[in-house]
C-alpha cells in the first residue's frame, strides 16, 4: 500500500471559514474524507500546523518512511529557507500545492522557496490540487 502524507501549513486549518471567495466553502476535514474514500489503496496521512519548526519535524519524521509527501506550506512557502532545507534532505518526493493560483495573487506570493527543491508544483485547482498531486505520486511510483 503506497503511503502519503499531506502537511498544510498556516491558516490552511481554517480552510471553509476563510477567505472563501478564493479557498471555498469546504473545511479540509471534508474534503480528506472524500479522498481517502477515492483512494482505498493509498494511506494518507495528514498534519497541520500554524507553526514552522512543528511543519519541519513532521517533514523529518515521515520524509524517509512514506511514498510521497504532498506539502502546502502555505505563507511559509514564500518566506522559509528552513523549510526548503527540510524538504532538500528528504528522501520521499513532495509535491509542492497551493488551493489558489498563487501567480495571480500578490506579487510576493510568486515567489517559492520550495518549488526548487519540490519534485513538482500544483497550484490553482481548489482543493482538487490535492488530487492531482496524489495521482501524480501515484503515477510516479509505476
Amino acid at each position: 500500500m503506497l503511503k502519503v502524507q499531506i502537511i498544510n501549513g498556516p491558516n490552511l486549518n481554517l480552510l471553509g471559514m476563510r477567505e472563501p471567495e478564493i479557498y471555498g466553502n469546504s473545511s479540509f476535514e471534508s474534503f480528506l474524507e472524500e479522498l481517502r474514500k477515492s483512494y482505498p489503496n493509498v494511506e494518507i496521512g495528514y498534519f497541520q500546523s500554524n507553526v514552522e519548526g512543528f511543519l519541519i519535524d513532521k517533514l523529518q519524521e515521515v520524509g524517509f518512511s512514506c511514498d510521497g509527501i504532498i506539502l502546502n506550506g502555505g505563507a511559509y512557502t514564500h518566506t522559509s529557507v528552513a523549510l526548503q532545507d527540510a524538504v532538500r534532505s528528504l528522501k520521499a518526493p513532495v509535491v509542492e500545492v497551493h488551493i489558489s493560483n498563487v501567480f495571480q495573487r500578490e506579487e510576493f506570493r510568486h515567489h517559492s522557496y520550495l518549488s526548487p527543491v519540490c519534485k513538482g508544483v500544483i497550484c490553482g485547482f481548489g482543493m482538487d490540487s490535492y488530487r492531482l498531486a496524489l495521482e501524480a505520486l501515484i503515477a510516479g511510483r509505476k
